[in-house]
């Protein structure tokens, strides 16, 4: 495709001496393997009949491009079909994803649990999403830094050491011995709640949680390990870690780079906030620093508030400079809520004011709720959640319902593939019952898939898969769709959004049924031809999945 339009731009430019856009898309088959509707977009700007402008773009299309496509036709008002020739056809099937982000070091931010708080639904999303978000980028030739950011300090922390303290009598660390390792996740959950509870239904336990929350920052200023109430909290803080430790184990994501605790950037942000207040960047009002979004069409955010303490938004200055400094990053990319996108434009509109590469090289993607089917929205505050490992668990009883036995791989299919198949940016209703058939649009359907083109190949034994050319139409037909994967990753990648992949492997999946119900292929006098289709087709699937983060396994 990349040869097509360049050719295509430089006939543009020699026959009427202009630079165009080429915009090359794939119409449906009939109509040959590209269409371009470049000759309507010249017909304004050279006054011009678009056919007229179409059938001298395909005179020089056929001379320029001889031996490479089979036939160039006009269509309608001036749309250009292109038909490749077989042997052209082959190189885009043979060809792999362009490496377009090759040179570049891009930080990808993703996951980001708070401890202290049960990890829901919605960090699995994120989780799971980033992964493919990284193994995209990466796959493209960057330079890939996969980063986790958690609030180990702030509110929240305050909140649940306020519930922990009374729940266990005072500040007897000792105590926490006594609650099994499998409850300790739904236990830190429960307080957290009770601590948001009581902070907006009692004002005497608000006021001893503000001061509880002070207390944190404070053990981490003092370097405080010894005292019970550090104590108490270093212990719960490890209990978050090893229970996302588990929950990324069992997801089979990539590592992560690197994990950064809001505490380790928190003095960071403080002092730059502090420090540009005294350029005029930030502002002082009633007590408090604030950056004034206005002026750019945003809105007012504390950064400081009243008493002295950093905000979420100037946390996020000092993740920003320590990701500067420490990677000076071509894109740095954080994948949150779709809630949080004005947060992030003044947060990045404020650091701009000082450091502008570090704030326009980052970038917000924002996704929508995650809903349990029926639409009820989750919310870790009012103690109405649903847990990442929830969603597993729902997965593997609703694998058991249908009576396959589902495994491991088959489970984290279905929750990935489900995830992956929505556009980021709208909500999703995920239902279990729908994501575990092995039929439809789901991961276990396209695990099933991959597994009956391996069976067909191991059938075969040792027979060498033969060459391509002189291919019947069925054949052809199958050849181009596989031959689409690298655009269609090249297009998820350029705008980040993995959907594309999953239709792509749903529709080829789909492709390779209708040619495998009407073409025989073991013992078939074109066996050999076939089973380099049915190879080729394979290991493409193979590819996609694993671009997002989901086996192939050879047998179900």
């Amino acid at each position: 495709m990349h040869e097509i339009h360049t050719v295509i731009g430089s006939i543009v430019a020699g026959l009427f001496n202009v630079q165009a856009d080429v915009e090359l898309t794939r119409p449906d088959e009939q109509f040959g393997d590209y269409a371009t509707n470049i000759a309507l977009q010249l017909s304004k700007q050279l006054g011009k009949n678009p056919r007229e402008i179409a059938e001298e773009l395909a005179v020089k299309i056929r001379e320029n491009l001889a031996g490479k496509v089979a036939d160039v036709s006009v269509a309608g008002p001036g749309f250009l079909n292109i038909t490749l020739a077989e042997s052209a056809l082959l190189g885009a099937f043979t060809a792999t994803p362009a490496r377009v982000l090759a040179g570049q070091k891009v930080l990808v931010e993703y996951s980001d649990p708070n401890p202290f708080k049960p990890l829901h639904a919605g960090h699995l999303y994120t989780t799971l999403v980033g992964d493919t978000i990284a193994r995209l980028v990466e796959n493209a030739g960057a330079e890939t830094i996969r980063i986790n950011y958690g609030g180990d300090v702030g509110l929240h922390v305050g909140k649940s050491m306020w519930a922990i303290i009374r729940e266990l009598g005072g500040e007897l660390p000792e105590k926490l011995s006594e609650i099994p390792e499998a409850d300790r996740p739904s236990w830190l959950g429960a307080r957290y709640v009770e601590g948001n509870n009581a902070y907006e239904d009692d004002e005497t336990a608000k006021a001893e949680i503000v001061a509880v929350n002070k207390h944190v920052y404070q053990l981490h200023a003092d370097g405080d390990h010894n005292s019970p109430f550090a104590q108490i909290y270093w212990t719960c803080r490890q209990w978050s870690y090893d229970y996302f430790k588990v929950l990324y184990q069992e997801l089979e994501v990539h590592p992560f780079d690197r994990v950064i605790p809001e505490s380790e950037v928190t003095p960071l942000g403080l002092k730059t906030v502090r420090e540009q207040l005294e350029q005029g960047v930030y502002k002082e009002s009633d007590g408090a620093v604030v950056f004034e979004g206005e002026p750019y069409g945003l809105h007012t955010r504390v950064f400081i508030n009243s008493a002295g303490l950093p905000t979420y938004e100037a946390k996020d200055v000092g993740l920003m400079l320590t990701k500067w400094h420490d990677y000076h990053y071509d894109r740095s990319y954080y994948i949150t809520a779709n809630e949080q996108a004005q947060y992030f434009q003044v947060m990045f509109k404020s650091v701009e004011q000082f450091l502008p590469d570090a704030a326009t090289r980052a970038v917000s993607m924002t996704h929508g709720f995650v809903k349990l089917q029926g639409g009820v929205k989750m919310s870790s505050r009012k103690g109405n959640i649903v847990t990442a490992l929830e969603i597993l668990e729902a997965a593997r009883a609703a694998g058991a319902e249908t009576g396959t036995n589902p495994s491991e791989e088959t489970i984290l299919a279905a929750v990935k593939y489900a995830f992956a198949k929505n556009r980021i940016g709208g909500d999703i209703a995920y239902d279990p019952k729908e994501s575990i058939v092995l039929e439809g649009n789901s991961g276990p359907y396209l695990q099933y898939a991959h597994a009956r083109a391996r069976s067909i190949l191991a059938k075969a034994g040792a027979q060498k898969a033969g060459e391509l050319p002189g291919m019947q139409a069925d054949e052809r037909s199958l050849l181009r769709k596989i031959s689409e994967y690298p655009e269609v990753v090249e297009r998820a990648t350029a705008e980040l959004m993995p959907h594309h992949i999953c239709t792509f492997l749903y529709e080829l999946a789909q492709k390779f049924n209708q040619f495998y119900e009407h073409n025989r292929v073991i013992g078939d006098e074109r066996e050999a031809v076939r089973l380099q289709l049915v190879a080729h087709y394979a290991d493409t699937l193979k590819n996609g999945l694993n671009l997002l983060g989901i086996a192939a396994p050879d047998r179900m």
